[in-house]
């Protein structure tokens, strides 16, 4: 029997059939030999990686990548890309709807999160998180300097940042106003000059017969409930990534106009996608 669904509110409690539980153990085994599996042989890579290269990362982003894009295979979800990915300098934002964003956006693309500082002492999570170089951040304007120079240490070594401008998960059909702050780094000197930022929509169609959120994971939803709903589905949908035009932080007076022209390209991809 699937979840049921109200258009206000969060999903009732999970409700998984016999056959559902016999996936959710068959894909959650492979998908965590998986994972676990390709974070021992990143640290592992990592240990020679570190000492020769310092910041740059030239081995192990494709562990990363291979983890997350076979992560969609095993789960049963489509895939699909639009769009060219940006050579320029620079960072990622995107809307954020669910963790399974953060496999997506690993999957096409050799990327480096900017996420909140508590998040490195989740267990699990946390430890992925540092293992895959992670940008850890604390919200604190005493602290804006020591994290410009932290972007810029980072840029300069080829690293892609990407962050979540709406500052939090939604439940996937709707785009939030984009917050300003982590875009005013890019205005400082060093930065502004040579700095791009990519807009990217990322879109999840429901699996037939499904509601339209289903893949949406906001509020205060707990990740166990929703990752065995994942794993127990029947049929899956798809997620989608549209890649639009990046956009030169120079050419905008200010952090309101960028993150003003960025919440508009990812709006109009995802209100695009509903057509």
């Amino acid at each position: 029997m699937p979840v049921t669904w109200n258009e206000t509110k969060e999903p009732d409690p999970l409700r998984i059939t016999p056959l559902g539980w016999l996936r959710v153990l068959r894909r959650g085994l492979i998908l965590g030999l998986l994972v676990f599996g390709g974070l021992l042989l990143l640290l592992l890579v990592r240990l020679a990686e570190r000492p020769m290269y310092g910041l740059h990362r030239p081995l192990t982003p494709f562990i990363t990548q291979f983890v997350c894009r076979n992560a969609f295979r095993i789960l049963g979800i489509g895939f699909a890309t639009q769009g060219h990915l940006m050579q320029e300098q620079g960072a990622v934002v995107a809307n954020h709807s669910s963790w399974l964003d953060i496999f997506a956006l690993n999957a096409r693309k050799r990327i480096y999160f900017v996420s909140k500082a508590e998040v490195a002492g989740w267990p699990g999570i946390g430890w992925l998180a540092r293992a895959t170089g992670t940008v850890f951040i604390e919200r604190n304007p005493k602290k804006a300097k020591e994290q410009t120079e932290l972007f810029e240490a980072r840029l300069k070594a080829g690293h892609k940042l990407l962050f979540f401008p709406e500052g939090t998960s939604t439940d996937g059909r709707r785009v939030l106003p984009f917050k300003t702050t982590l875009f005013a780094a890019f205005f400082q000197d060093g930065l502004n000059q040579d700095s791009f930022i990519q807009p990217v929509s990322v879109i999840f169609t429901a699996p037939e017969g499904e509601d339209p959120r289903f893949y949406g994971w906001w509020g205060d939803m707990e990740f166990g409930p929703h990752l065995l709903q994942t794993l127990a589905a029947k049929r899956q949908g798809q997620v989608e990534l549209i890649y639009h035009r990046p956009l030169k932080v120079c050419d905008f007076a200010n952090r309101k106009l960028l993150a003003a022209a960025c919440e508009t390209a990812v709006r109009q991809g995802h209100e695009g996608s509903e057509k």
